[in-house]
């Protein structure tokens, strides 16, 4: 990936895990000579290797404040929305510490959270530092697809928002779409809809292969049937929750990588709330939730992807002319 002119060169980037560790080594890609890009996260090695690979590029940072001290945009990636909370509004080590009433950073946070908690930050951030612009812009696709550069953003902007070709700009490094979804918090209303959404066809999915399966089908055949019918969907072509179907899905490794099943009910969790807050029927909301949460205890499946629903549900992973170990 070549440099890019365009960006700034001071940038910031807070949270290295599963989704920012690559996240932010693509935007290090793209910088332009003589940038630099701010980085920290309570895990040190995360940052020590991310240094190591880009050692002009990368400054390590002993805090979220220091980050925000130095970088013009920063751009946040937490797993939960206390997480997000305590980086942006600790009173000693936060983002919110760095600045003051003369400020003029753009923050965007990437994280899935409950809408109220960015609000909050947002109105925190509004009254402390009136010019500093602050964003929600959560992103969908996956660790392929966050190493890939190919996530799409969702932006709590509306598309006549005048940053929004600056948004654009700078998430392009690191993802392939960027859509306007609105206003505050809307990208991530639209982030809870589309995990849900995608949760939600991970069981169906798995319960679809495995009836099939064990019907006689092989899976890779059956996988094509999908792919060539009504039920084709992104999970079965490309995350394919039966080991061997897919060779890059976590799945035909273990279930190692990708989106933590934890991680997955807190987001279905989330969207049931987001329903209720809004009024909106979900009548599967309930039972998946309970699968997710179910598997997340499960000591065979808690802390891999999530698409490990599949070994929860009983189904079977080794099946002949599989080409990949699932372990």
């Amino acid at each position: 990936m070549s440099s890019d002119s365009s960006l700034p060169l001071a940038m910031g980037f807070v949270g290295l895990g599963a989704m920012g560790k690559p996240m932010a080594t693509n935007l290090a890609k793209a910088l332009p000579a003589g940038a630099h890009l701010y980085v920290h996260d309570i895990v040190a090695a995360a940052v020590d290797e991310l240094h190591a690979l880009f050692p002009t590029i990368v400054v390590e940072c002993g805090s979220a404040r220091e980050v925000a001290q130095n970088a013009d945009v920063v751009l946040t990636m937490l797993p939960e929305g206390a997480h997000v909370k305590s980086v942006y509004l600790n009173p000693s080590t936060g983002i919110m510490a760095a600045l003051n009433q003369t400020s003029t950073k753009l923050l965007i946070d990437s994280s899935t959270i409950d809408t109220a908690t960015n609000l909050h930050i947002r109105s925190q951030l509004a009254t402390h530092s009136p010019g500093t612009s602050f964003y929600d812009a959560p992103v969908s696709g996956g660790v392929l697809g966050a190493e890939r550069a190919t996530v799409a953003f969702f932006a709590g902007a509306s598309p006549s928002d005048p940053t929004l070709p600056r948004l654009t700009c700078l998430l392009q490094p690191m993802g392939s779409k960027t859509i306007p979804c609105g206003g505050a918090s809307l990208g991530l209303a639209a982030k809870l809809s589309n995990n849900y959404l995608s949760g939600l066809i991970t069981i169906a999915t798995s319960e679809a292969m495995d009836m099939g399966m064990r019907a006689g089908i092989r899976a890779d055949v059956l996988a094509s049937v999908f792919k060539a019918g009504t039920a084709q969907n992104t999970i079965c072509d490309v995350f394919n929750p039966v080991p061997g179907v897919c060779a890059a899905a976590p799945s035909s490794h273990g279930y190692v990588g990708g989106f933590r099943v934890q991680l997955m009910r807190k987001d279905i969790g989330l969207a049931v709330a987001l329903a209720r807050h809004v009024g909106a029927r979900n009548v599967l909301g309930a039972a998946g939730l309970g699968v997710y949460a179910a598997a997340s205890e499960a000591e065979d499946c808690r802390d891999r992807d999530s698409r490990v629903v599949y070994r929860y549900l009983g189904g079977k992973e080794h099946w002949e002319g599989k080409e990949v170990a699932a372990e």
